[in-house]
């Protein structure tokens, strides 16, 4: 995979700011370019390795435009299952916020136990959220980042 096509997409509008601050350190290390796209307005510190792409409001607008501007070995940080899964599915890479990377066996088990959870909460069982991120999730992001920037410099 060549250094210029390689890159990092962030589904930002559900991105902790921690993980983001992970985001640009390694944007300025790595001279990686990264695309952060939201809904809502968003600033990225100056850097000609960090972009901010705003979409219109709507279902799964972000997630589209991130599938449209995909290449194959290009990273994608979400907490979006299934975005996740187009994304594996179309070759590139896929990992969390909490630092799990999706890939072709996971993702499937992964939606399998949201759409339960989905079921179960249309239900009116109460599911409750995903715990507060923490130090090892920080971690392991930034571990699973790191991994990835390797491989692109290969």
């Amino acid at each position: 995979m060549s250094d210029v096509a390689a890159q990092v997409w962030v589904d930002a509008d559900a991105c902790p700011v921690p993980i983001k601050e992970i985001l640009y350190r390694a944007a300025k290390r790595a001279s990686c370019p990264i695309t952060f796209l939201a809904n809502h307005g968003m600033s990225v510190p100056p850097s000609p390795f960090l972009s901010f792409v705003q979409v219109p409001s709507g279902l799964d607008v972000a997630d589209n435009e991130i599938l449209r501007r995909l290449n194959p070995g290009d990273l994608v940080v979400t907490q979006d299952i299934p975005l996740a899964a187009e994304v594996v599915e179309a070759g590139a890479q896929a990992v969390s916020p909490r630092g799990m990377p999706f890939t072709t066996e996971t993702v499937r088990s992964r939606l399998a136990v949201r759409n339960l959870m989905t079921e179960l909460r249309d239900s009116g069982v109460r599911t409750g959220g995903p715990p507060p991120l923490d130090n090892q999730d920080k971690q392991r992001f930034a571990n699973a980042l790191d991994r990835w920037l390797a491989r692109r410099k290969s």
